[in-house]
């Protein structure tokens, strides 16, 4: 008989939302990353930018650094309009690990550096991903993307 693989479930005292988003003016091109964390009534707003840069690694990035907000581990509901970044890190993920960080066309997994640094983050909580229409009327989704686009206007103009 085969042996069943039961998977232990962590309550989290703390449950956080977080929405983040990531923007590029050409791709490559300067980029704008932006996260809002919501935890009972505060709300912490965080932004960044880079010269030259793509979309997806201005959306890794949102993520990576709205995950390094926290000081410990914590129960996340994480909204994002990135499909690359939710289907990446719940589908995708594992198999690229097992298959030596290629994808199923034997190509190397494009972003490795921040996917592996996301990964790192990701194992210290308990997330539950959400996708988002982007341009849809969500607040902090709409919030994510007027930060993510004056971070690259500030990175234009140095």
């Amino acid at each position: 008989m085969p042996s069943e693989k039961v998977s232990k479930r962590i309550r989290y005292e703390k449950r956080v939302r977080i929405y983040s988003d990531g923007a590029c003016s050409g791709n490559p091109g300067p980029g704008g990353w932006a996260a809002v964390l919501v935890y009972g009534g505060h709300k912490k707003e965080i932004s960044g930018g880079e010269k030259l840069t793509t979309n997806n690694r201005m959306e890794l990035t949102a993520a990576i650094r709205a995950l390094q907000q926290l000081r410990e581990s914590c129960g996340i509901d994480f909204h994002t309009d990135s499909e690359y970044l939710r289907r990446g890190i719940t589908e995708w993920l594992q198999a690229w690990k097992g298959n030596n960080w290629r994808r199923t066309d034997k190509e190397p997994v494009k972003n490795r550096d921040l996917w592996e640094a996301l990964d790192r983050q990701v194992a210290r909580h308990q997330i539950r991903w959400y996708w988002v229409r982007g341009h849809s009327g969500d607040e902090w989704n709409e919030r994510c993307d007027a930060l993510a686009i004056a971070e690259i206007a500030r990175v234009r103009n140095g």
